[in-house]
């Protein structure tokens, strides 16, 4: 496989993640999971009591912070390290998932967030999911997949998530949450979630993560047979 860059974007629970990581370990390409980069920017704000509405201090505080995807002999990929720290349970949480929107769309942590993703893909052969991956951080990416699901059945994947992780939520705490995200997410001024125009819709609702992982692979495998021949 030539090396491209894949971004996946859409709303939460639709099975962004899983089908990155996937995806890449079929492909031999770097995952890259840009949603665990701002919810460990969210950690250090919330454990440094950091006001988001002080630009100052944010933008001192984002001097502080320091991220780096890490494996472990515990993951099958790798883990999200806040300044030497591994964080990748503690960031799944919910009370993260209740900030991290808010934190998310302010301009310097997107600024400073894309910077690091930029220069993260500049010798390709990456899958990165987020947000504004299509849109924003890579608008020259080869393959872009844009992920939707009803509402019933995003809140029932997270809801799973978070009990197989030791968190019982009531489905109607994390419905709340998730509409609440995805009102900050497509109203935002900073990059909003938007699909690109060049981007293919996937609807996940009745789809499972073997089929996904197969359609990025299909569209991946176009792409790269478009370019040889062109």
């Amino acid at each position: 496989m030539q090396n491209i860059i894949i971004a996946i974007d859409g709303y939460s629970a639709c099975g962004k993640s899983t089908t990155a990581k996937l995806v890449a370990e079929k492909l031999g390409f770097t995952y890259i999971d840009t949603g665990a980069m701002y919810r460990a920017v969210t950690l250090y704000f919330l454990e440094h009591y950091i006001s988001l509405d002080n630009p100052k201090e944010v933008s001192k505080a984002l001097t502080n912070i320091h991220l780096s995807f890490q494996k472990t002999a515990s993951s099958t990929n790798a883990d999200m390290f806040l300044n030497g720290l591994n964080v990748e349970d503690e960031i799944r949480k919910m009370y993260i998932s209740d900030q991290v929107s808010q934190v998310s769309a302010l301009k310097d942590v997107r600024v400073a967030m894309v910077d690091q993703q930029q220069r993260m893909g500049k010798k390709k052969a990456i899958v990165m999911d987020g947000r504004d991956i299509g849109t924003h951080v890579f608008p020259q990416a080869e393959l872009k997949i844009f992920m939707t699901a009803e509402m019933e059945i995003r809140a029932g994947r997270r809801q799973q998530e978070l009990l197989e992780k030791g968190q019982l939520v009531p489905l109607t705490d994390v419905i709340d949450n998730i509409r609440k995200r995805d009102a900050i997410d497509t109203t935002r001024k900073e990059s909003p979630l938007t699909k690109a125009e060049d981007a293919i819709l996937v609807d996940t609702s009745h789809l499972t993560i073997e089929e996904q992982v197969d359609i990025v692979l299909h569209y991946a495998t176009e792409v790269v047979t478009a370019k040889i021949k062109g």
